[in-house]
């Protein structure tokens, strides 16, 4: 019988072919060209990499010109980058390894250009993506297994449902371009490490080493420094139980010291890039501390996470009932990260994530999730028996992966869940065009996309 790791390594190599090895939308174009100015022209002035983007694709992505080719930061005159350079960072052994593969196939006679552009290069970034979202995915098996004590089938299949139920599916295969697989990798290892150090009573080493991959968390996305709370909650909770502040509070200093010193890079290109050592001005602008949408990401009929993944709202009550009901402090630490990242996420003032597909920005969140969804399997499973817990399972995937065909067909608004249009379509327009819509997307993608432009 097939064990909780191998189920989620093949619910994992499944989705293999459903990689798309291109890179389109701005946010995309901006991760990348930190990657390929960096390799390439070492410097972080983006124009060339902008231009190359918008010349390929120049209707779709005018609105992409008249932000990032039109207009330049104010305090330097260089063009703007919002993205943080995590993922390029992640991104860049794989990167590395492309760029030998295609210097030995122009060697061999090949014609493929060697400009930190071409297919490979593309190529190389989208898997990279792929696999890090899968390492993210093990670790979360892993951290339910080793420090939450589930079972191993529950954290298996509460897993494999966060794959194929949430938006991380769309963001690992279909736009892995983006820093969503990145960030699962870089929060699950930030918090796999903290439930590591604290049940070995760790040294001061091991809370640096937490510090560290928090700090590389808000490299891929500044927001997911938040989970940094995470750590910290645990390093108050343990010296309230055990009444010695010391040691905890050093663990903690050395966790957030390394966090910082982790982070520097980043402040290093926001003062080559904006002038300043934090974001554009041209992006802080548009935050309000106050969460003025703090209720409407979540539940927001036409934005709203839970109202997007169905799935991700039974995970967050099971985890609200493990922090409060069983006093469970791993599962309160997390439901304040999570709460968090509802706070930053609130705050934007472009809140809705209008025309991307789910609440994107919590994708992040895997691990939190996971946590709540696991013992939510479980009790599923002890009232009705595995076979119902599993059918509900494969009901919110199915919801979730007939609302890719629809966004991808544009059979909805991809401005919002229109309703009830959308739950309609999900059983008239979509299940008469699913055949035909895969085949061509495993055969002929770019026709695909040119029919439902």
């Amino acid at each position: 019988m097939i064990s909780g790791r191998g189920l989620v390594v093949a619910a994992w190599l499944i989705t293999l072919p459903l990689v798309t090895p291109k890179i389109r939308g701005a946010d995309e174009i901006e991760y990348f060209a930190y990657l390929r100015s960096a390799a390439f022209d070492r410097d972080l002035e983006f124009g060339n990499e902008y231009r190359y983007f918008h010349d390929r694709d120049p209707d779709g992505l005018a609105g992409f010109a008249a932000t990032f080719l039109d207009l330049r930061e104010p305090r330097t005159a260089r063009h703007i980058n919002f993205a943080p350079l995590g993922s390029a960072l992640l991104w860049s052994p794989f990167y590395a390894i492309a760029h030998l593969g295609v210097l030995a196939a122009r060697a061999g006679g090949a014609t493929v250009a060697a400009d930190g552009f071409s297919a490979p290069y593309v190529a190389s970034a989208c898997y990279a993506s792929w696999i890090y979202g899968g390492l993210g995915l093990l670790l979360v098996h892993d951290a339910l297994r080793r420090f939450a004590g589930a079972r191993d089938a529950d954290a298996a299949w509460a897993t494999v449902a966060l794959l194929y139920a949430s938006p991380l599916l769309y963001y690992m295969t279909i736009a892995p371009g983006f820093s969503h697989a990145t960030s699962v990798f870089a929060v699950a290892a930030l918090v796999w490490l903290t439930l590591d150090a604290r049940a070995r009573d760790g040294s001061f080493l091991r809370w640096a080493m937490v510090g560290a991959m928090g700090g590389i968390a808000a490299l891929v996305r500044e927001q997911d420094a938040l989970f940094l709370a995470v750590p910290l909650g645990l390093l108050c909770a343990d010296a309230m139980r055990t009444r010695q502040w010391r040691r905890p509070m050093i663990r903690g200093l050395v966790t957030m010291a390394a966090a910082v010193l982790f982070f520097v890079p980043q402040l290093l290109a926001y003062r080559a890039i904006n002038g300043g050592l934090g974001p554009s001005r041209l992006v802080t602008r548009k935050m309000t501390y106050s969460s003025p949408h703090f209720l409407q990401v979540l539940f927001d009929p036409g934005h709203g996470l839970f109202i997007w993944a169905p799935l991700l709202l039974l995970a967050v009550v099971a985890l609200v009932a493990l922090a409060l009901r069983r006093r469970d402090v791993v599962a309160a630490a997390l439901l304040v990260a999570l709460l968090l990242q509802a706070w930053i996420n609130g705050s934007v003032e472009s809140w809705t994530q209008a025309g991307a597909f789910g609440s994107r920005r919590f994708v992040g969140a895997t691990i939190v999730f996971a946590w709540g969804l696991t013992a939510a399997v479980a009790a599923l499973r002890a009232w009705t028996g595995a076979v119902p817990a599993a059918a509900v399972l494969v009901l919110l995937a199915w919801w979730n992966v007939s609302l890719m065909v629809q966004f991808g067909l544009r059979l909805m608004d991809r401005q919002r869940l229109e309703w009830p249009r959308v739950a309609v379509n999900q059983v008239t327009e979509v299940p008469p065009r699913a055949a035909r819509a895969a085949w061509l997307f495993l055969t002929d993608r770019e026709r695909l996309v040119r029919e439902t432009r």
